[in-house]
């Protein structure tokens, strides 16, 4: 059958107007026996239509009802927003191999070794495999429920029987629903099937994740429509030449966005990272020039990384710029900035910068950091080991201001940094608050808050910044 369906067309009621938009798609009718036998299909579980519940007054709701449920992770609490909502359907995707369904597992195994029901649905795996997946990962213990299956039908009767607080599906691309006749992770069968297991897991009250496949380019596979469907999209990202994982959150209906949890993948599974600043630096180069300290935000977790750079000759004549876990577009515009605003010569070097641990840096206060980092090797001075910097950089050559210096501030001094180069506006902004601070801790006889032995260096405009490096840089090993 050949139709312009809406999914297709994208226009209600009209046609699409492009070429190529007509698409077959084969739908037969569930057999009569298959939807009349008891817990033969998910939609058993779900209340028919007539049996909806009435409108509410938003005042009468209690949210307090259900409440979140731990995962066990802190990382992942942090992420989610506090802990699983009851309801609510999560999907999880990122590159193959890069812990997905080992962080599923040991999420599933420690609620279940807690107590509480859970069903682990797994379509790529046997139970054998999940067993020898489960021996390296401590505290599991054997209470989890493991349903090996491909159909969305065989997931009623358990799901029944169990009550359970939580069920993994590994991975919706593997599963599919009798209602569609078409092969496993087609559009219409990835669609049919979450919709169908969605709308499950917000009428029982259970937790639903979806561990998903992603594209080459790194989005997640299937029916655009299949993120609108859930209400959380998790992302593990990460080099799988490097021990750390980072987790994201794309969409977050429960929480914000901006968290991020940082996990270290060891031979016993996923370990939770508390301290990344320190695992970030702990094999940094302090006397090498190229390198400078970042603390950004992550969005309420401060957190210290290493941004590097390289600036040699070309050879060829016509300069690269090659960058890893840096914005191409940044890197050049900074570039761009340091050669017009700035004594620095770039336009016959060959500059190379990246972000150090396998992190992805997006926030734009890094701008000063990466600057520094370009000048210290263009300049064979090596930026001294007590130092990081923060700061916006505008095409006029200005520090313009970040927020929450005050985080930042706190989480360098804690790891030993005497010195951070800040804008000059956030340096006033920051002592008018100290004093007023001062003033009123002594008008009420306590003692002021004391910051250490951290300096503020305000620095106004890039070639400020320059100067500096050029007072204060340790000359470079001439080896």
């Amino acid at each position: 059958m050949f139709s312009f369906s809406e999914h297709q067309t994208g226009l209600e009621g009209g046609w699409s107007g492009q070429w190529d938009s007509l698409v077959e798609e084969t739908y037969s009718q569930p057999s009569a026996s298959s939807g009349s036998s008891q817990g033969a299909s998910l939609q058993s579980l779900v209340p028919a239509a007539g049996s909806d519940e009435k409108p509410r007054r938003l005042s009468e709701i209690d949210a307090d009802s259900s409440p979140r449920i731990s995962s066990g992770s802190g990382e992942l609490d942090r992420v989610l927003g506090g802990g699983f909502v009851p309801g609510s359907v999560v999907l999880l995707g990122g590159d193959p191999g890069i812990g997905k369904s080992t962080l599923a597992l040991q999420v599933a195994g420690g609620l279940a070794a807690e107590g509480r029901s859970v069903l682990y649905v797994s379509g790529e795996e046997s139970a054998e495999q999940i067993r020898l997946r489960a021996e390296r990962l401590p505290g599991l213990g054997g209470s989890l429920q493991v349903l090996t299956s491909t159909r969305v039908e065989a997931l009623a009767g358990p799901w029944r029987e169990l009550e359970p607080s939580l069920v993994v599906v590994d991975s919706i691309q593997t599963i599919q629903t009798e209602a569609i006749d078409s092969a496993a992770g087609s559009v219409a069968q990835v669609r049919e099937s979450a919709a169908q297991l969605a709308a499950t897991a917000k009428r029982v009250g259970s937790v639903l994740v979806l561990v998903g496949h992603v594209t080459k380019d790194g989005s997640l596979a299937g029916p655009r429509v299949l993120e609108h469907l859930v209400d959380v999209v998790l992302t593990f990202e990460g080099d799988r030449a490097h021990a750390f994982r980072l987790l994201r959150a794309a969409k977050n209906r429960f929480g914000s966005t901006q968290e991020i949890g940082v996990f270290n993948m060891a031979g016993h599974g996923l370990e939770a990272v508390e301290n990344p600043s320190e695992l970030f630096l702990e094999e940094r180069s302090t006397r090498a020039p190229g390198s400078c300290v970042v603390p950004l935000l992550e969005g309420s977790r401060p957190m210290l990384v290493e941004l590097q750079a390289l600036v040699a000759p070309a050879p060829y004549g016509t300069p690269r710029r090659t960058t890893l876990g840096l914005e191409d577009a940044r890197v050049a515009l900074l570039l761009a900035v340091l050669d017009r605003r700035s004594p620095i010569d770039l336009l016959s070097q060959d500059v190379y910068a990246k972000a150090a641990g396998g992190v992805r840096v997006a926030e734009a206060a890094a701008d000063l950091g990466i600057a520094l980092a370009i000048a210290s090797s263009r300049l064979d001075l090596a930026v001294p080991p007590d130092t990081a910097a923060i700061g916006e950089i505008g095409l006029g050559g200005e520090i313009r201001r970040v927020s929450r210096l005050d985080t930042r501030l706190a989480e360098a001094a804690r790891l030993g940094f005497r010195r951070l180069l800040v804008p000059a506006v956030c340096h006033r902004e920051f002592e008018e608050r100290q004093r007023q601070d001062q003033h009123d801790q002594t008008k009420e006889g306590a003692s002021p808050p004391s910051l250490g032995d951290c300096e503020l260096v305000p620095i106004e405009e890039v070639a400020q910044a320059i100067d500096w490096l050029k007072r204060n840089g340790i000359p470079g090993d001439p080896t």
